[in-house]
């Protein structure tokens, strides 16, 4: 009874401070030299901490549901936070577990290896011996995020009854969407039975090439997650790959290969494959890491992809145009031709794109590269009144992500074409 008592206090007392700080930004807004909406929007969401800054990246990565500007200025919006001191992190750490820590992990390195808004990640090592990472939720996070997407829900029903034109946009309907996404995100143990799944996935292909951490499901719980630390580099550091194996570009095929096997042969596909969750380990292995976001592609829905993949390698403009009417939701009548034509023209930019080593230096520069290629994707066929699923934008970006290693580690390598690849398992 009291921690209800105490939870909904904590409620009302963020709703106060999420009405604080959005009056502040209406002000800011009714000024002359105020600066452009997205910016200004993105700056508010920064303010507000966890729950806007998880949303910014959401509106970041679904150019389906939002304007190109809000997308491109969202770009910006970084999840590395300030790390807690590990005081904070070895309280949650020990009521989570509900023993001292001794008993557990000979040592934990209070210097974090990472630090984002919802979780901070340190090194350990357990008393077996084996070296783990620790995933250790923030405190308070899930309970902010509750309170924030509830008062969001709220105010986007009040906007769809107050402007009925608006409700098309389903903005209640985007809001649950977001909901759904950031709530599993908080739930370390349906992460930790997506590591399970994988694994079990990649015994049953008899893939001995890739890998993904072991969880130590004694040491896992909702809030914590304790797993195998790998030793390796990025899949973008084509030196040091050179000292792990001798071909990097059938590394990389491997990588690619373990992916398009997961779409038809695992219930969900790894939806983050940007370089710091695919590593090259120091045997040679590939290495699948952060299963926080994944996707799940409907039957039906695959069946197209698949027969747009299909269009994709043999170059028919026409079955692509097919494919993606068969993929969105549309209630119109599609010209195919003349979104076969558009989407040509689209693709003889990225088939003619040349690689850019400047983005090993610059990996927000890959980001925002693979970003716009999908929002101009996704604009052709929005132009022709098409909408995608959110869950097509994210498969589609990783296939952009595997363009981009082709480039780096393979350039000689066509993706569509290459009979090495096995795109449609």
């Amino acid at each position: 009874m009291m921690d209800t008592f105490l939870n909904t206090v904590k409620g009302a007392l963020r709703v106060g401070q999420t009405a604080a700080v959005l009056s502040k930004t209406g002000v800011n807004w009714l000024r002359g030299d105020r600066p452009p909406t997205p910016r200004l929007l993105r700056q508010t969401f920064e303010e507000l901490g966890a729950t806007y800054i998880k949303l910014g990246q959401f509106i970041a990565s679904s150019p389906t549901f939002f304007p190109q500007d809000y997308v491109e200025e969202f770009q910006l919006c970084l999840d590395q936070t300030k790390s807690l001191p590990f005081s904070v992190m070895k309280k949650i750490l020990t009521e989570e577990l509900g023993r001292p820590l001794n008993q557990v992990y000979q040592e934990i390195d209070p210097e974090p290896l990472a630090s984002a808004s919802i979780a901070q990640v340190h090194a350990a090592k357990l008393i077996t011996g084996e070296d783990v990472v620790i995933k250790i939720q923030k405190p308070g996070v899930s309970n902010v995020l509750l309170t924030d997407l509830n008062f969001l829900y709220v105010s986007s029903r009040i906007i769809e009854y107050l402007a009925p034109k608006l409700s098309w946009t389903s903005l209640s309907g985007i809001v649950q969407e977001i909901q759904r996404t950031m709530m599993e995100e908080c739930d370390f143990l349906k992460e930790s039975n997506n590591l399970k799944e994988f694994k079990e996935f990649l015994q049953k292909s008899g893939n001995t090439d890739a890998v993904v951490p072991k969880v130590y499901d004694h040491a896992t719980t909702r809030k914590v997650l304790t797993m195998e630390r790998f030793y390796g580099v990025s899949l973008t550091d084509l030196d040091t790959i050179r000292r792990y194996c001798k071909d990097p570009e059938r590394t990389l095929i491997t990588a690619m290969n373990t992916w398009f096997a997961s779409l038809t042969q695992c219930n969900f596909f790894h939806a983050d494959v940007h370089a710091g969750n695919l590593m090259v380990l120091e045997d040679g292995r590939i290495g699948f890491i952060d299963f926080g976001i994944v996707g799940r592609i409907a039957a039906g829905t695959w069946e197209a992809v698949s027969d747009f993949i299909s269009s994709v390698m043999v170059g028919d403009f026409e079955g692509m145009a097919s494919a993606m009417v068969r993929i969105g939701v549309t209630d119109k009548n599609i010209d195919i031709q003349k979104l076969a034509d558009d989407i040509r023209s689209l693709y003889q930019r990225m088939d003619t794109m040349v690689p850019d080593y400047a983005v090993l230096e610059d990996p927000n520069k890959n980001e925002d590269e693979i970003n716009n290629i999908l929002m101009d994707m996704v604009k052709v066929g929005e132009q022709h009144g098409i909408h995608f699923p959110r869950e097509f934008a994210l498969l589609m970006k990783q296939f952009l992500y595997f363009d981009r290693y082709v480039h780096i580690l393979a350039p000689e390598l066509d993706m569509f074409v290459d009979d090495r690849l096995n795109m449609l398992h």
